[in-house]
């Protein structure tokens, strides 16, 4: 595993893709910096991370399209199936090579909350809640992603299929609003929902485990893909 995280780190930071993605996220992140700070005017790093929530469901896929599904254009998926390593090892290196980039990502908008100490008094307490709210959800999003590159060798139909389901999970439930019982459901499946909990400064027990439940069960359902594919050939 720790093979295959290093060589996908590696990809990472010798490609434009992991620079495409930062430079996105921080550059549409500094956008609503200027507009929740300078015309606004809260001084609450938690807010940023409201719309920084939704800059994950646009910016991840960038991320994640590439894992398996250019392995499967290149030919080279193959050699990946049939290495001495365990399909388990190869997902979950992929897996922690894309966080680390989100937690690089994440520490990055630290210089944020630098800047509006000088102009007000943020919470700390709440910014680490903020940070671990959104760390978990961006978890989430590519164990998503990673998915749905694994099932198709068009890195762009798996961006997109991403970005579907993901829009999917935010909107569905205002659909089905007037129905109860379906929205309630519906809830509980709307990671960016439970994601608001954290900048409120409320660290639930029942929303970590939905999120790490929500990230664990798309491994696992990579590496039966990936297992599957396997055995046929």
């Amino acid at each position: 595993m720790i093979a295959v995280l290093k060589k996908e780190l590696r990809s990472y930071l010798l490609s434009p893709i992991g620079y495409i993605f930062v430079g996105l996220f921080l550059l549409m992140f500094s956008l609503f910096f200027y507009i929740t700070i300078f015309q606004a005017m809260a001084l609450n790093f938690e807010y940023l991370f409201y719309n920084g929530a939704t800059i994950l469901t646009f910016v991840v896929p960038v991320l994640t399209m590439r894992m398996f599904s250019e392995e499967r254009k290149t030919g080279t998926e193959q050699l990946l199936l049939t290495s001495p390593r365990s399909i388990t090892s190869i997902v979950l290196g992929k897996f922690l090579a894309a966080g680390i980039i989100i937690l690089i990502t994440e520490l990055l908008t630290l210089g944020y909350f630098i800047i509006l100490s000088f102009f007000g008094n943020p919470s700390i307490l709440v910014a680490l809640s903020t940070l671990l709210g959104f760390f978990l959800l961006s978890l989430a999003y590519i164990s998503f992603g990673m998915f749905a590159s694994s099932i198709t060798e068009n890195q762009i139909v798996a961006c997109v299929l991403t970005i579907g389901a993901f829009i999917g999970m935010w909107f569905l439930p205002d659909v089905f609003a007037s129905f109860e019982k379906v929205y309630e459901v519906l809830c509980m499946f709307s990671l960016i929902r439970m994601f608001e909990q954290f900048p409120a400064g409320i660290i639930s027990i029942s929303e970590i485990v939905v999120f790490i439940s929500f990230s664990i069960l798309f491994i696992l359902l990579t590496i039966t893909m990936l297992q599957r594919r396997k055995s046929v050939k």
